[in-house]
């Protein structure tokens, strides 16, 4: 396998290379890009091979959560059912490093649903270069963070990262050193009770959990 590192810069990315990792997820091929949270791995929604290597990258079973990371509100609720109390809070929390967990809509693949709540979770990233990934590709991207095989925080030094990698993905977006908090959670699934199911960068006093 012939892995690239593109450095795209974290303000003003480049269309060309935006453009040319899109291809890349397009063409079936897996990526690490940065977050406002982490680096993480993500390709195309419809591609179940490979959300299985992610799954091989990341040693995860058949139970584990995949997020749809997407461009806007608009897009979250094509893809999740979102009661009024939700929508304003969801509003006031992106974009920004949260996860929210909601019912899914019958665009989300079965694969990628909780198996028995039916459950999809979706965000949207405060970061310049996933922003314009989100908004070349036109559609969420299915992902994952990067977190190895026996380790408890994700990769952060985009070197490290493309040695690591060198053989499981396609492509590496230099984006510069990112962190190792995770997004906050938040259940919505009830749309009147916001549940914190897992405490991470994002704030939770705002909103009263």
């Amino acid at each position: 396998m012939s892995i690239e590192i593109l450095q795209i810069h974290s303000d003003n990315p480049q269309s060309r290379l935006i453009k040319k990792a899109v291809d890349i997820l397009c063409d079936g091929g897996v990526i690490v890009y940065p977050t406002d949270s982490a680096y993480a791995l993500g390709c195309h929604i419809g591609d179940k091979a490979s959300m299985e290597r992610i799954r091989r990258i990341r040693d995860l079973d058949a139970k584990h959560n995949f997020t749809l990371v997407c461009r806007d509100l608009s897009e979250i609720a094509l893809y999740a059912k979102v009661g009024n109390a939700a929508y304003r809070l969801i509003k006031s929390l992106t974009p920004g490093p949260y996860t929210f967990i909601l019912k899914a809509t019958r665009e989300v693949p079965r694969r990628l649903q909780h198996p028995k709540r039916r459950t999809i979770g979706l965000r949207v990233p405060d970061n310049a270069i996933a922003s314009s990934l989100l908004a070349t590709l036109g559609e969420p991207l299915m992902s994952s963070t990067l977190i190895l095989p026996g380790e408890e925080l994700p990769l952060t030094d985009p070197d490290e990262i493309f040695s690591s990698l060198s053989h499981s993905v396609d492509l590496v977006i230099d984006g510069g050193y990112c962190g190792i908090d995770p997004t906050t959670v938040v259940d919505l699934v009830d749309d009147q009770v916001p549940i914190v199911a897992r405490q991470g960068k994002g704030e939770t006093k705002l909103f009263g959990c």
